[in-house]
């Protein structure tokens, strides 16, 4: 088993992966997709939509503020991450992504049971539309694709909307610290469908 992070007993999924289009609550056609790696183009149309966020719902300092800061982050991140995008008219609207918890190269390689950290992020003016539920249960169908199957988060305890959603994808909680949530999930290898 990955880590010392406690996992559900049995594995979630299947889920969908990239890429779809749908439709949103508001009427919008949301196209999800998943780049292969942050080519120049995806970057920017990541950066521009992190240089939009409102810096009022940043979580434990992600995203960064700041043009420079948000693309060093996600130039640091991005060779190991695993993404998905939710783009509206072509402009990215939504990022998902898993981090690997290991610095060693090889095991992100060869996957393994290495854990990797679930982060997700929606512009507000794409919230509470269904986007944010479809971006995650695409990122998990991708993940599982390729391997992943330990996935772990953190959440503020009181953000009582992103728990519900994780909750409703098979997200379990495993631990708490004072203002954080811990929430794991297992998810079926691609093999095992």
């Amino acid at each position: 088993m990955a880590g010392s992070r406690q996992y559900p007993d049995e594995p979630s999924g299947p889920f969908p992966s990239p890429t779809t289009t749908v439709e949103d609550r508001e009427g919008r056609s949301i196209e999800i997709q998943s780049p292969a790696g942050f080519t120049d183009e995806t970057l920017e149309d990541i950066v521009t939509m992190y240089t939009e966020f409102d810096p009022t719902d940043r979580a434990q300092g992600i995203p960064p503020t700041g043009e420079a800061r948000i693309r060093n982050w996600l130039e640091a991140i991005g060779d190991h991450s695993v993404n998905v995008v939710a783009r509206h008219d072509g402009n990215v609207v939504a990022h998902a992504m898993l981090v690997p918890d290991t610095d060693d190269p090889s095991a992100i390689e060869h996957n393994g049971d290495i854990e990797w950290e679930l982060a997700i992020f929606v512009l507000q003016a794409y919230q509470r539309a269904g986007i944010g539920t479809v971006l995650l249960e695409n990122l998990l169908g991708h993940a599982s694709e390729v391997g992943i199957t330990h996935v772990w988060l953190t959440v503020e305890r009181w953000n009582n909307p992103a728990i519900a959603l994780y909750k409703r994808v098979g997200f379990e909680s495993t631990g708490t610290e004072s203002f954080e949530q811990e929430m794991a999930i297992l998810l079926e290898a691609d093999g095992d469908r």
